[in-house]
């Protein structure tokens, strides 16, 4: 029963679109009821299977998963000629992943009730969004989770394009065109393994009992590795970010900061590192010197910044470089501490962009100068702001605060002069951090109310239900990490196993 359960997570949202396509644009409340009920339904399946995995975790997984710990594996031929086959499971990383996409969907759908345009069309979209990404974190055959993979892109450049707002059209395109190229290098890198690994199978688990040679390693890590972050915004490829959350409606921004961003980091940790982590050794020290961008320039660029989604956008592109550096560090603290930072972040992003979207949605602004003390008219949302405010800040009690010192312990344990450099300057920056998260709020939220906001009214029931699950999330976290750091250390743990039995040859350096 819970394997089938687990199967339905990603066939129901194409269920929905499915049954919603006969279904006229017409009748917006129905159709508004049928993708919440498929979203809530989803929701609790996950969390329910986020509970067996929980319960199960201390007995041993399927000998066909092994080394991995993944439940509810189910293996079926598939694309026959490819060699290809159906592959999905779950460990404890992959679970939590899945839990936080139900969260951030069944949010955005609760969000987008007043969205402009054909709704009919756009909540077929998120649908179909919601598909990519638990077919990615579902998937463990290479094949299946590329086609998830690239599923997202097309999804993104249509809900941005169609119902964004601003410079939409250059929006979705820069965003797409960005993502399309990290997906060829990983394409090419994916063909590479398939011929080079002795396993003959795409199958993910198959591939890692085998021996890559060294120089196909030495230069597809780096290709995948770097294919994969251009997702989740790792200097240099951070530019796509700001402008496609600027243009984006509040769902897509939810979607693609809370869980697509995740996707990226996910595919480093879950292939590429565990795949060639004999590379991983060599290459992971460069990336650490590229993170200084993201976690020490990017609070400075949110700084000068106004607009309150480019703001967001360069905090998630800090709080993102600190997942790398918890995967640079090749710790178990540091790992840890960055797979939590996923889900951490992922939750806080979530928060963020809800309520700037409800904020945008009465003031038709983001301009935090042409705003000030709309606390008095709006309290419930001003306080969900500020909460998400200081979640970020990594204030104890919330879930940041548990991730970011994993991962600064765990880079410290790092022998590497530069990674601890990298470290101190990231602790550092939060300083930053504080100074424009406390600016932003103030401006917003207090001094004198301009007159044409006298009219302005809180949150709704909906709204106000989405801010406080997303909020209770961020704080359960924060308060009890234990049975998440259990559930991550046992996903960790063969990932850390391949990279310290790996041997970093001494002859070959970037040059080979």
């Amino acid at each position: 029963m819970d394997i089938l359960l687990f199967n339905l997570i990603w066939v129901i949202p194409l269920l929905t679109v499915l049954v919603c396509i006969p279904i006229p644009a017409s009748h917006a409340k129905l159709l508004r009821g049928l993708h919440t009920a498929s979203a809530s339904a989803v929701l609790l399946m996950v969390c329910y299977l986020a509970y067996r995995v929980f319960m199960l975790s201390g007995t041993p997984a399927s000998d066909a998963a092994s080394p991995l710990v993944l439940r509810f594996l189910t293996d079926i031929p598939w694309l026959t000629m490819f060699n290809a086959h159906y592959i999905v499971g779950a460990d404890g990383l992959n679970i939590l992943l899945l839990a936080l996409t139900a969260f951030i969907v069944w949010g955005g759908v609760l969000v987008s009730y007043n969205i402009k345009g054909n709704q009919k069309v756009f909540f077929a979209l998120i649908q179909l969004l919601a598909t990519s990404v638990y077919g990615v974190y579902m998937s463990f055959d290479l094949v299946l989770f590329f086609v998830f993979y690239e599923m997202e892109a097309l999804c993104m450049y249509l809900m941005i394009a169609c119902y964004g707002s601003g410079r939409r059209d250059y929006g979705g395109k820069k965003l797409t065109l960005t993502l399309a190229f990290g997906s060829s290098m990983i394409l090419a890198t994916l063909f590479g393994l398939y011929f080079e690994s002795s396993a003959n199978s795409w199958n993910l688990i198959e591939i890692a009992k085998t021996t890559i040679p060294m120089e196909f390693q030495m230069w597809a890590f780096p290709l995948m590795f770097m294919g994969f972050a251009v997702s989740s915004s790792l200097f240099p490829f951070h530019f796509w970010s700001p402008d496609g959350h600027s243009a984006a409606p509040t769902a897509v921004s939810m979607l693609a900061a809370g869980v697509m961003m995740k996707m990226g980091a996910y595919g480093c940790l879950r292939v590429a590192m565990f795949l060639m982590p004999e590379a991983a050794k060599v290459w992971l020290p460069y990336v650490v010197a590229l993170l200084i961008f993201n976690v020490v320039l990017g609070p400075f660029i949110a700084l000068r910044h106004k607009d309150l989604k480019y703001i967001t956008a360069y905090s998630s592109i800090s709080h993102l470089g600190l997942i790398f550096l918890g995967l640079a560090a090749m710790t178990p603290v540091g790992l840890r501490g960055a797979s939590l930072q996923m889900i951490s972040h992922g939750f806080l992003t979530g928060l963020f962009f809800a309520t700037i979207g409800m904020i945008y949605e009465r003031t038709h602004t983001r301009d935090i100068t042409e705003m000030g003390g709309i606390m008095r008219k709006m309290p419930f949302l001003g306080v969900g702001f500020v909460i998400a405010g200081f979640a970020g800040l990594g204030l104890p009690g919330f879930s940041g605060f548990i991730a970011e010192s994993n991962i600064f312990i765990g880079a410290f344990q790092q022998e590497s002069t530069l990674t601890r450099i990298v470290t101190i300057l990231a602790i550092l920056s939060i300083t930053t951090t504080a100074v424009y998260i406390l600016q932003t709020a103030n401006r917003m939220l207090h001094g004198p109310l301009p007159q044409k906001y006298e009219g302005l009214t809180d949150g709704c029931f909906r709204e106000k239900l989405v801010i406080v699950v997303l909020v209770a999330c961020l704080l359960f976290i924060g308060v009890c990490p234990g049975p998440f750091a259990d559930l991550l250390d046992q996903s960790i743990a063969p990932i850390f196993a391949k990279i310290s039995a790996a041997t970093q040859p001494v002859t070959s350096g970037i040059g080979g």
